[in-house]
Order: structure tokens, then sequence, then C-alpha cells
């Protein structure tokens, strides 16, 4: 990996560094509240990287839920991230052993970057970018993981409010998408299919048909939502 590859990676980062490592440490606080060292946070940071799911599991945990409950909630909270694995399938196809790594990082946030299919120097492996932000992402994460956990065991520290900060940076994202893109359909599509699912189904129940109402909406308006971007 080259120099200019890792720097383009870095650069590309920064939004999301400032973000990973306060949400990160608000983790390490909920986590710490609950009785569970920052040993902790550090291991569930690398193995369980989703933002929502950590602050979720953080009550999971401490209520003693089951095996089966856990899965079935990890399978609604992050059922989206089975359609952005399958956007990507024909981009991370030629990244070898590092599209595995690539596809269990795959974030929020760091999709929000690579959907977008940025524009890099002349000399940047794609390929490498890829797998280099993706990497990059979690070591804010983690950095913050232990940072709130370790802080929050030396220092008193009341953590009313902070499990709101996985909400205020999906909000964050959405407006930042908006202001790059003069194309909106995805997002009015986004916006609408919730909304409907949100009034039928309830707020514990919406998350999985919106995902499906989504992608079919995507689906059949691709061909306009692609010709207008290559108009742009």
């Amino acid at each position: 990996m080259n120099k200019k590859t890792i720097k383009s990676a870095f650069i590309a980062s920064l939004p999301i560094m400032a973000g990973y490592i306060v949400l990160g440490m608000g983790f390490g606080v909920l986590l710490n509240a609950k009785g569970y060292s920052f040993w902790w946070a550090i291991l569930i940071c690398i193995t369980v990287f989703s933002g929502t799911m950590q602050y979720v599991g953080v009550n999971l945990l401490a209520s003693g839920a089951s095996i089966l409950s856990t899965a079935l909630m990890t399978l609604m909270v992050n059922a989206r991230h089975l359609f952005y694995g399958i956007s990507m399938l024909e981009r991370y196809k030629k990244m070898g052993w590092r599209k595995w790594y690539a596809f269990f990082g795959l974030t929020d946030e760091t999709y929000s970057i690579l959907c977008v299919d940025p524009e890099l120097p002349e000399g940047v492996d794609r390929r490498n970018f890829n797998f280099l932000l993706t990497l990059m992402n979690q070591c804010y994460w983690i950095m913050g993981g232990f940072l709130g956990a370790f802080l929050a065991s030396a220092v008193p520290f009341n953590s009313t409010g902070l499990d709101f900060s996985m909400t205020a940076l999906f909000v964050a994202t959405f407006v930042e998408q908006w202001e790059k893109n003069n194309q909106h359909i995805p997002a009015y599509i986004g916006l609408a299919v919730s909304i409907v699912c949100l009034l039928i189904f309830g707020a514990d129940k919406f998350l999985i048909p919106s995902m499906i109402g989504i992608s079919i909406g995507l689906f059949l308006l691709r061909k306009k939502i692609e010709g207008e971007n290559k108009n742009d």
C-alpha cells in the first residue's frame, strides 16, 4: 500500500473520525454504567462493529436477554446491512481476502462515502482505499469505546441522554449526503416508505418492512435515478 492511498483513506475518514470517537466514548460510558470494565468495551467494539447494536446491546447484556432474543433484535436492527452488502458485491469483487473484512466493517457512515464512488487521486488503489477506510473507521470506534469506558471508570459520569447520540449521527449523515448530491429521489423514497411503515407497523416492527419497501422502490426507479445521475 503506497502512502498516497493511506493519505487518501485517512482524509476521507476524517469526518467520521470525529463522530466515531465521540459516539464510541458514549458507548463506553454506558457500558461502564452497567458494571462492565473497559476491556469489555474493546472486545465488543472489535467483534460487534455496529454502533446501533452496541448501544442496544448494553441493555440486552444488563437485562440478561436470551441468545434467541438477542439474535432477533440484531437481525431487526441491522437488517439494512444486508442491502448494503448486496449493493457492494460488484465493487468488492476483486478485493481478494480484504473483501471479507470490508463487508464486516461496512457501517452506515462508511457506506455513505463508498456508495457515491469518490474520485481518487492518480496512483491510489481503490481496493486498498476501501479496505483502509473501513479499518480506520473501526479503529476510531474502538478508540472511542476504550476512552469512554476507561474515563467513566475513573471519573463519575452522568450517562443520561447518551443513547440518543446514534440518532444524531444518522441525521447528520443524511443532511451531509443531501447537501452533496443533487439527486434526492432515494432520500424521498427512504423517508416516505419509513413513515408509512412506521404508521402501519409501529416503532418496534417497522425497520425490516421499511428496508424491503425501500429496496423495491429503488429497484423500480433505478433507471430514472441512474439517468439523472448521468445527466448531473
